[in-house]
């Protein structure tokens, strides 16, 4: 089974990091995110990884050249997917080498301790042509109601109980690709929108640690947990 890595996007919300290189080579320790990624897959036995570059796609080419950077036994294709393209568009273009009846594709600025393997039983129990990881936010800030220009309230920062979110590490069936009718389309909204109408796309509920890497707010904070020797999705 094919794991697809999204990695072309511009991170410019990372700007810090991105004006020089694309944010899935944001390091944490000494390591890019992407190569946390692969090993954290290599765990499940999964060793055959797509990654879909753009933006500084040379940056990600040239370091997995070298052997020294490559995982044990991973086979890793990194496939120009356009500097521009949406997200739809860079899984589009990578079709031809998903040979398996399905893959795996996740974002590649996300870190997660997700079970590969309890997700990959939860989709085949469903039996849907897609499904995705829904986590929860940890809340940034706290919030607080105003009325006629005054603050009547001071609310803490908490999540509500279904205050769900796509977190990536999704299963898709090769079958998707027959929904990518339009031109640089956008997966989350074109494509997993079509599913939900077709009620094909499943929700696989994960509790646990999930962190997207957006800001340079977020990068220290991982690598602070990094640091520590406690982090989550270092399970190899």
């Amino acid at each position: 089974m094919k794991v697809v890595i999204l990695a072309g996007g511009f991170g410019t919300r990372l700007s810090e990091e991105t004006d020089f290189i694309p944010k899935p080579m944001a390091l944490i320790g000494s390591k890019p995110i992407l190569w946390h990624l692969i090993k954290f897959f290599q765990y499940y036995g999964l060793n055959s990884f797509i990654i879909c570059s753009g933006y500084k796609s040379e940056i990600i080419k040239k370091y997995f050249i070298q052997k020294k950077n490559i995982p044990n036994k991973a086979d890793i294709k990194v496939i120009f997917t356009g500097k521009k393209s949406n997200t739809g568009e860079r899984i589009f273009r990578i079709r031809d080498l998903i040979n398996d009846e399905s893959f795996i594709m996740t974002y590649g600025d996300g870190l997660s301790n997700v079970n590969i393997k309890k997700l990959l039983n939860f989709h085949h129990k469903n039996n849907t042509v897609a499904t995705l990881t829904g986590v929860r936010p940890e809340p940034r800030f706290g919030r607080i109601q105003i009325k006629k220009n005054l603050v009547k309230t001071m609310l803490e920062k908490k999540n509500k109980q279904d205050d769900w979110i796509n977190g990536g590490f999704m299963v898709c069936k090769k079958d998707i690709f027959r929904l990518f009718k339009k031109k640089n389309s956008i997966f989350e909204s074109d494509i997993l929108n079509k599913l939900i109408k077709k009620k094909q796309l499943s929700a696989f509920q994960h509790k646990g640690f999930w962190r997207p890497i957006d800001t340079l707010r977020d990068k220290r904070e991982v690598n602070r947990i990094w640091n520590k020797g406690k982090a989550p999705w270092k399970i190899w």
